[in-house]
């Protein structure tokens, strides 16, 4: 199954550059940080209505892995870019990754060379 969160919840593609301000997924996910695009727009609500739709379907389809784009505010794995639109990195997950994370699905990077 192929999905892409940020399409799910109304965003467009092409769309704007965003990133996670003031922390990563699990923050925004508590309302903590915020999902904003590089002029400003606030993205958060998309981000999480797109990352919980497609996480319902994971769910509903009983998937346990899952092979996530790199350094995506919403589906980076373990690192995805700072806020600062600098080009810099924070070790954290995208919000859709950190749903899944909590759901117990498995996640994978895109860039990484061996799946289990």
């Amino acid at each position: 199954m192929a999905a892409c969160p940020e399409v799910a919840g109304g965003l467009g593609s092409p769309r704007e550059r965003s990133e996670i301000c003031l922390g990563g997924g699990p923050e925004v996910l508590k309302n903590r940080a915020r999902v904003l695009s590089n002029s400003g727009k606030d993205n958060t609500i998309p981000y999480v209505r797109g990352a919980e739709k497609v996480a319902g379907i994971v769910k509903l389809l009983g998937i346990k892995k899952a092979i996530l784009k790199s350094d995506s505010p919403s589906c980076g794995t373990g690192r995805i870019h700072d806020g600062t639109f600098s080009g810099r990195f924070r070790l954290s997950d995208g919000v859709f990754a950190a749903i899944l994370r909590r759901d117990g699905v498995r996640l994978y990077d895109e860039k990484a060379e061996n799946y289990e």
